[in-house]
């Protein structure tokens, strides 16, 4: 048995497998149903109406529908979909047993069940009818199902019969009614308001319920077993029945058209036998009971060929997939999903691409070379498999060969090993002809194994003995030649070394390559659960197959890459394309649903998704040739185009790169991600439209042309102004890095940036548009700006304006003087006087007499003026100098010689990088400063000498919206809802609302040291989603995401908004009271779950008055002593048997801060701990503080007020400890939250910042808190924010 998958819960009595999802429903003894995912393990939904045990359940073949009986009599149709009950059919009068669709599920829409009231029920759901009802037994109808194909039912029953009856009646009634011709599924209003009446067509009128109809008919009464029979069920395509009863005993019937006979009797079971069934694909009968056995049964040897025995537990149903070799077992305290042998098909594949496997008891070879050539493949049988061991009379299950190696250093023959796990391990060795089909086999050389054998040699191979475990070397002839002992003993297999005379090793975790004749250890490396190896075909590189991962080492063993995987892995093969260099370097392997490749470098992918396992054998360009799961060759196109292009850019095929880039359909986030990440954003520029992520890889690869066409996107589809200035400002700083002036003047044009403007215009000597700028100041009654390009144009007249209207008097009169402009000297010299002033020593605080006086400055000549400017050189990549990918060939083992220097022939323009480009030119049409100039900036700086006088017709320059000649003006966009809540809270909660996932956790870090998010993900999806509502549009529009905002109360908050949480105190509160309960209980497995969802929730609570916060740090509080406290009680279980340590714990729970409910719970346990352990004073101290609670004096309590005053009576009289404890009852204490150890005063402890969980041991600074499993332990913060 190999167990895929176990559940824990209450006694499972029902099961049944969905036809094509990989899920199982349970039904449970306790009511509940529940739906799992088998291949994950995980529960996907839980049903909870019925009232009592459910025993019947069923999925439907087509809809998403499950049918279900229980205890309470009813029978309920549930839509998975709709997680929710449709509709509950009533007409039983006793437990229901057992629930099932109609096969045909197209054709009739018919629900079978039986039940304790001895009758049969047969429904319409469609119609919700009863259609029929079956009467005949005399007692309890256990169990009852549908044949497959023809119209017959099977029952079983507690009066010792299994009877067969006849539904043609009833099929060929309801098909004259027109019923099932063509009918959909309708679950609307009308079928809801028809109900099960005896109006509706169709249903039952009182005698047909009393008495049953006569649709249906008694074909077989089949009488045989001596107690009451479990179970019956038909045969997928054979005429025969299988039942089990409480006669311990599985019986095997035929039927024919005119009787039914019993066959034969399967003796084995100890106990009742609960049910049984025909394996779907084998010729098996599978049977479990109360004997805590499940047994397999040959149907053609009528012999036991297999039993697993459970202790402890009961057997109670089995289901059977449909399709895949998938059995299910209910048991007391579960279930388990099983497979009765392994699926994988032993093979290798041998010279000449040619693959030898095994099918049944025959061993082929399948030829890929006719497949090559454009016929298709051809299966040649080699040689039968001879039966050995035990059960070589039957096809035992577990007997087919596991093992297949070849022995590739023997190119004149073919010798095959094949090895099997029968009666501990064996092998055989065929030896057969290459060049005719017809030729001799030789085989019969047999002997004992453990594992794989290999070949290490054209007339050797190695086999492991089980018992001494040595690796023994035998010749062609099956004769012993030589033994030697293995480096380590706990070697358990070997496989093939990749040359002749060595062998890889497994042992503990461990791959070791070792060679045979020198007995040497060459390497080894670390390989946890390694199942098997794989060589390149040239041999120089080795994937090692782990359950969850693969390593790729070379041919010494040195790892190259490890990766892994979260599911198991199944097969792979390498790359053997004889053109386009990717031979020995793709490895592909296939997982249960998935097809991925691994490259030396590291890298992976997926490649496409699988309906059925498969286990490749070898991969050919784009084509992956593999076994199924029944052995059949096939071949399944892939895609390795992702796969080429990272190996291409790994091995710097530059030249092939980009003629992939151009002509290969290569897209997603995946390879955007991973040429930034190595490097190359200017490719990763073909892939990306969005323009944000555009924009960023222009940037990264200085492409200015690219950047401003993103940009210009971006500015089109901002909702503020804060995203544009950054994305301009971002531009600016790299068209400075470049030196392009140009680029650099528009982008502080579109952020406004007049300082930085006007020292562009300084440098470059452009003094028309400092003027330009000079005017713009002063309309925007900007003092310092107009001061500022005054000086840089040298105009000493505009300057001693600008300091005389802003009140510097006295400068403006220096600076008049010193320049000699004596008229305004003069006026300025008389405004000083009359408001009581002097210039008497103004001038002689200037130096005017040497070098350092003040003079005029002038603006500098510009050195040149061009379209750049470039003050640093933008060096072009590898990849852009490969401008002209067309030239690239993918031809045999093509050796792409790169010029780094563009000569080789490749085109000019493909990447080239120059301002002449279309985007950059229209932007710079749009923002041309000069006299035609367009765009926003016209009616700033082109002012004519006529506007200058009548500066009222010019607005403001600051705004910038309204243009008096241009119409009317649209009004400003206010800010989104969004970017209102990140400017307005500092709280993690807030900024998760508003989607800024990176600044929430960023937050969390800052504030609470928050380290492992992902126990948090829950809270801040919550917070996201729960921010927002959506409201369907108009048709043909989308919906309409509307914010829920939390300060709304009295009207619309405008940009004080805040978002409206999902988690409230209330959510809080609850969960402390869940906890209280289970605690209370003795739940503590849940107290500790409930209590740590408080601690994940505690963060992303927005509290409104300061006592709310305190409230929420007191929930802190509790949570993290009552997670210690469970963590103590959890210790003290674990060291039950140390009478010291467990007495120190008992005592540390009573110090933890605790309900005093619960305070005497822990008293009582502690004293009771140190009184049986004879720790009497330890004993004394508890019952005192026992006797000293409040709860004490109620009269619930006086038999434990009696007890514990004879425990104090007691102890005072022994007054002495058996044993010396590491606790001082009198000290105050804190406990380690690790090693639940006493902390007195004055020693260093590392704190959590957000729970408050102190540690002793330095180890556990800088790594998470044990309490909340989130916080970073030993990091001092602000510690947790509150409030919004």
């Amino acid at each position: 048995m190999l167990t895929k998958f176990e559940s824990k819960s209450a006694r499972v009595k029902g099961l049944a497998f969905h036809p094509v999802r990989p899920w199982v429903c349970a039904t449970l003894h306790n009511g509940v149903i529940q739906l799992w995912d088998y291949r994950v393990g995980t529960v996907i939904d839980r049903f909870e109406e019925h009232d009592g045990p459910v025993r019947g359940i069923d999925f439907h073949l087509l809809q998403p529908l499950i049918v279900s009986g229980g205890d309470d009599y009813k029978i309920k149709v549930w839509d998975y979909k709709l997680r929710r009950c449709l509709f509950t059919l009533l007409g039983h009068l006793d437990y229901i047993r057992t629930v099932q669709f109609h096969p045909n599920a197209s054709q009739f829409s018919w629900i079978l069940s039986c039940s304790d009231d001895q009758t049969l029920r047969i429904w319409d759901f469609e119609k919700r009818t009863c259609l029929s009802v079956l009467t005949g037994h005399n007692h309890y109808v256990m169990s009852a199902s549908f044949h497959p194909t023809e119209d017959l039912i099977v029952s079983a029953s507690l009066d010792q019969t299994v009877r067969v009856w006849d539904t043609t009646g009833l099929r060929k009634k309801q098909a004259g009614e027109g019923s099932f011709d063509g009918m959909s599924f309708s679950l609307g209003p009308d079928a809801a308001g028809r109900g099960a009446n005896a109006s509706t067509p169709g249903g039952l009128n009182v005698q047909a319920e009393l008495f049953g109809t006569n649709d249906v008919v008694v074909k077989y009464v089949l009488e045989g077993h001596d107690r009451g029979v479990n179970w019956a069920a038909f045969h997928p395509t054979l005429p025969l029945i299988a039942s089990a009863a409480d006669d311990r005993q599985v019986k095997l019937w035929r039927m024919s058209e005119t009787k039914a006979w019993e066959v034969d009797t399967l003796r084995g079971h100890a106990n009742n036998v609960s049910c049984c069934l025909f394996h779907p694909k084998q010729d098996l009968i599978v049977s479990d009971s109360e004997d805590r056995s499940i047994r397999v049964w040959d149907v053609s040897k009528r012999v036991g060929v297999q039993t697993f025995r459970r202790e402890g537990d009961r057997f109670w149903i089995l289901a059977a997939h449909r399709s895949q070799n998938l059995l299910a077992a209910g048991h007391d305290s579960g279930m388990i999903v099983f497979k009765l042998e392994r699926e994988r098909p032993a093979s290798a594949i041998g010279t000449g691409n040619k693959l030898f496997y095994v099918r049944g008891r025959e061993l082929f070879c399948h030829d890929y070379s006719r497949v090559f050539s454009g016929t298709t493949g051809m299966d040649v049988p080699i040689t039968s498999l001879r039966r050995i061991g035990q059960q070589a009379q039957t096809d035992g299950i577990g007997s087919a060969p596991r093992f297949l190696s070849y022995n590739q250093h023997n190119p004149s023959e073919g010798n095959v090993l094949v090895c099997s796990e029968v009666d501990g391990g064996c092998y055989e060795l065929v030896t057969f002809s290459l060049t005719s089909s017809s030729g001799s086999v030789t085989d019969g050389k047999r002997g004992s194994c453990m594992g794989p054998a290999c070949f290490i040699g054209r007339n050797r191979f190695a086999v492991l003995d089980r018992s001494s475990r040595q690796i023994v070397i035998k010749n062609m002839d099956n004769e012993t030649t030589k033994r030697v002992q293995p480096p380590v003993p706990t070697v358990d297999a070997m496989f093939d070394g990749g040359a002749s005379g060595r062998l890889i090793l497994r042992a503990d975790d461990r791959a070791i390559l070792f060679e045979v004749q020198s007995r040497r250890v060459l390497n080894e490396v670390t390989a946890p659960k390694m199942k098997n190896v794989v060589w390149s075909p040239d041999g120089s590189k080795v994937a090692i197959l782990c359950k969850f991962g693969v390593i790729i080492a070379d041919r010494q063993l040195e790892q190259l890459c490890c990766i892994t995987d979260t599911v198991r892995i199944k097969s792979g093969a390498w790359d053997a394309s004889p053109t386009g260099g990717t031979a020995n370097e793709i490895f592909v392997y296939t997982t249960l649903h998935h097809v991925k490749y691994c490259l030396a470098s590291g890298d992976t992918g997926t490649i496409r998704t699988l309906d059925n396992p498969i286990y490749a054998q070898m991969v050919m360009k784009d084509s992956l040739f593999c076994l199924d799961r029944e052995a059949r060759a096939r071949v399944i196109n892939i895609d390795t185009t992702e796969a080429r292009f990272k190996l291409a850019l790994s091995k710097k095929k530059y030249g092939q790169v980009m003629h992939m880039v151009k002509h290969s359909r290569l897209c997603g986030r995946a390879i955007v991600a991973y040429l930034q990440s190595k490097g190359f954003p200017e490719v990763a520029l073909h892939f990306v439209r969005e323009p944000k992520t555009r924009f960023r890889l222009a940037l990264a690869c200085g492409n200015i042309d690219a950047a401003i066409e993103s940009a210009l996107i971006l500015e089109q589809q901002a909702d503020g102004k804060d995203s544009v200035r950054e994305t301009w400002g971002q531009l600016g700083s790299e068209a400075l890095r470049q030196g392009n002036h140009q680029v650099v003047e528009m982008s502080y044009q579109r952020t406004k940036d007049f300082d930085r403007l006007s020292f562009l215009y300084l440098i470059t000597g452009d003094t028309e548009k400092l003027r330009k700028m000079l005017k713009i100041s002063n309309m925007r009654g900007d003092i310092m700006g107009r001061y500022h390009n005054a000086l840089f144009l040298g105009d000493a007249a505009e300057r001693v304006k600008v300091l005389e209207e802003s009140g510097n008097l006295p400068l403006a009169f220096i600076s008049a003087k010193l320049h000699g402009i004596d008229e305004d000297a003069e006026r300025i010299k008389i405004a000083i006087e009359t408001n009581g002033g002097s210039v008497d020593g103004l001038l002689e605080k200037v130096e005017t007499g040497d070098k350092r006086a003040g003079c005029l400055l002038q603006p500098p000549t510009p050195i040149m003026k061009e379209t750049k400017w470039p003050t640093r050189e933008v060096a072009k990549t590898t990849l852009e100098d490969f401008e002209g990918a067309d030239e690239y060939v993918d031809e045999e083992e093509v050796v792409v010689d790169v010029d780094v220097s563009g000569d080789g022939g490749w085109d000019e323009g493909a990447f080239d990088d120059a301002p002449k480009s279309g985007a950059l030119e229209t932007a710079m049409d749009d923002l041309d400063l000069g006299d035609d100039g367009l765009g926003d900036w016209d009616d700033d700086l082109d002012l004519g000498d006529d506007m200058a006088d009548e500066p009222k017709a010019v607005d403001e320059m600051a705004g910038i919206s309204n243009i008096e000649d241009g119409g009317t003006a649209l009004p400003e966009p206010g800010r989104s809802a969004v970017a209102c809540w990140s400017a307005n809270s500092s709280h993690a909660a807030v900024h998760a609302a508003a989607g800024g996932a990176a600044k929430a956790m960023q937050l969390l870090n800052r504030q609470i040291a928050v380290s492992e998010f992902d126990v948090l993900k829950k809270a801040m999806i919550g917070n996201y989603i729960g921010s927002m509502m959506s409201i369907p549009g108009i048709p043909g529009s989308g919906s309409m995401t509307v914010p829920l905002l939390a300060n709304d109360a009295a009207g619309h908050p405008g940009n004080e908004s805040l978002p409206r949480t999902f988690l409230t105190m209330n959510n809080l509160i609850t969960g402390i009271r869940s906890g209280y309960r289970s605690f209370q209980g003795g739940k503590f497995n849940d107290a500790k779950t409930a209590f740590v969802s408080v601690l994940t929730d505690i963060p992303f609570v927005v509290t409104e008055n300061r006592s709310e916060a305190n409230e929420i740090k007191e929930m802190l509080e509790i949570c993290r002593e009552y997670i210690t406290a469970i963590r103590i009680k959890g210790a003290i279980s674990d060291n039950a048997a140390d009478p010291v340590r467990c007495t120190e714990l008992s005592a540390y729970f009573t110090h933890c801060n605790l309900q005093p409910s619960h305070l005497l719970l822990a008293l009582r346990s502690a004293m009771g701990t140190a009184f049986k352990f004879k720790n009497f004073i330890s004993a004394a101290g508890f019952a005192r503080r026992l006797l000293e609670l409040p709860d004490m004096s109620s009269e619930k309590n006086a038999d434990l007020r009696v007890k514990a005053t004879k425990v104090l009576q007691k102890s005072e009289q022994m007054a002495r400890n058996e044993h010396q404890l590491n606790y001082d009852e009198s000290a105050t204490f804190k406990i380690d939250c690790k090693n639940l150890v006493p902390i007195y005063a004055g020693t260093e402890t590392f704190k959590c910042s957000y729970c408050g969980s102190e540690y002793s041991d330095s180890s556990m600074k800088d790594r998470v808190c044990l309490t909340c499993t989130f916080c970073t332990v030993g990091v001092n913060t602000i510690g947790l924010v509150t409030g919004s």
